[in-house]
């Protein structure tokens, strides 16, 4: 059984770099139209897939974006940040599609922090920012949800 954990983070993590090579433009804009955002509702069905999120963030942001450190610190504490927040309520909260719905807001009301990042580095207007940064993350994550659910049918997570 940890063998198939560890592949399917591995797995997780290389999707997650490799369609986020493939949408680099809108990746990495003050929009943040980033599709692998949808691997974020794995955590729902297995808090175990923490890990192969976190590294897929890390290595995108390595490799692609233009902000480092910026991008790595404050990506990766995104995605850490909200992915904690989305497991603790899952203590309380059984019910996959509302728990994928929570976690949707959670990672869009984060955004925050990436909106943070780009006011101090790039003098991106904060408010203007976080605002089009949660858009991109909800829709995305939205979009996210009935593919999140497919593939659990399929590989049951």
């Amino acid at each position: 059984m940890k063998i198939k954990l560890i592949a399917l983070n591995g797995v997780f993590a290389a999707l997650y770099v490799t369609i986020t090579a493939f949408i680099q433009p809108i990746a990495f804009s003050n929009l943040q139209f980033r599709i692998p955002e949808i691997f974020n509702h794995l955590v729902v069905y297995n808090k175990k897939y923490f890990f192969g999120i976190v590294i897929g963030v890390f290595i995108s942001n390595y490799f692609f974006s233009t902000l480092l450190p910026y991008d790595l610190f404050f990506g990766v504490a995104h995605s850490i940040i909200s992915l904690l927040i989305t497991i603790i309520i899952s203590r309380f909260v059984h019910n996959k599609w509302v728990l994928m719905i929570i976690n949707s807001f959670v990672f869009s009301v984060n955004m925050f922090i990436i909106a943070y990042e780009l006011n101090l580095v790039l003098g991106f207007p904060f408010f203007e920012t976080w605002a089009l940064t949660a858009l991109g993350e909800l829709g995305v994550m939205f979009l996210g949800m009935p593919v999140i659910s497919f593939i659990n049918n399929r590989i049951s997570l």
